[in-house]
């Protein structure tokens, strides 16, 4: 059974491969001229979509057709040339072309996970005993699709992540930032500080106030939440064991890539009519 259906599959695929540098299949400059062949790019992805899901080691999903060296070596040349994040931003360009982004309402929030193995954006966690953990900050459209993505050590605020997470939502989209932007935030974010930085960036903050008990269903944050729990079904994501803070964001935009390919295929099936329309009703 593959990891992540078809339908989602593919379409990745193919903006992924289109943004990948062409290199030979032998090495040119090898004295020899004989050595083994390269690993073809798919088989690396393939491998990588099993790290995502799963959350295993290299070592672990690494076969006969492909090494967990080569998978290393691959993630890092693609992490480093930022190609999760191109490939999200097509997507997204995708989803606002057919469906349409609701930009008008930007939900935001933190979600706190684990990184047991530290690295760059590990810190400790404040929820589970100052174990290693990973805090990525998400601003959603107003149906929850992801547009920008922050990682950081568990231990920080919300709050600071606010700014780079909102310059992260709009470079993504584009030229298509909108002129008025409405913020929904938690009381995590209640502060003079906050307020000042959305007035900077020209968005109208709709805040929760501290001491004030309110249900996240009587508020619009609640979609950002629902992305959270979307993207927590990633074992990657889950459970951070990479200490490059390059890849940890590789993994964060190619997971939020899924999740936007997902919701284009959802809102798309009542809509269009199309040969390969997926059959089920639920992508998993």
């Amino acid at each position: 059974m593959p990891t992540i259906p078809s339908s989602l599959l593919e379409p990745v695929w193919v903006e992924f491969a289109a943004l990948l540098p062409e290199r030979p299949e032998f090495d040119p400059t090898h004295p020899l001229g004989c050595h083994r062949r390269r690993i073809p790019d798919r088989i690396v992805f393939e491998h990588l979509i099993d790290a995502l899901v799963h959350g295993s080691g290299y070592e672990r999903i690494a076969t006969t057709a492909c090494s967990d060296s080569t998978i290393r070596r691959r993630l890092t040349l693609w992490a480093r040339a930022g190609i999760a994040q191109k490939v999200h931003a097509a997507a997204l360009a995708a989803y606002d072309r057919i469906i349409g982004l609701t930009l008008s309402d930007l939900p935001a929030d933190g979600c706190i996970t684990k990184a047991p193995c530290g690295g760059d954006k590990a810190g400790p966690s404040p929820v589970d005993r100052r174990k290693g953990g990973l805090k990525r900050s998400v601003a959603t459209d107003g149906h929850g699709i992801p547009l920008g993505l922050v990682s950081a050590g568990a231990h920080r605020h919300d709050s600071p992540l606010l700014a780079p997470t909102l310059v992260a939502a709009s470079t993504q989209i584009g030229p298509h930032w909108p002129e008025q932007v409405t913020a929904h935030l938690d009381a995590g974010y209640d502060s003079k500080v906050t307020r000042r930085l959305l007035t900077n960036f020209g968005i109208t903050g709709e805040i929760a106030h501290k001491g004030t008990p309110a249900p996240i269903q009587a508020s619009t944050r609640w979609v950002c939440e629902r992305t959270h729990s979307w993207m927590n079904g990633y074992g990657k994501l889950r459970r951070s064991t990479d200490r490059d803070a390059t890849i940890i964001d590789f993994y964060l935009y190619l997971a939020a890539t899924f999740v936007t390919v997902r919701a284009l295929i959802r809102e798309a099936r009542t809509r269009y009519r199309w040969n390969t329309r997926p059959t089920t009703r639920r992508l998993k």
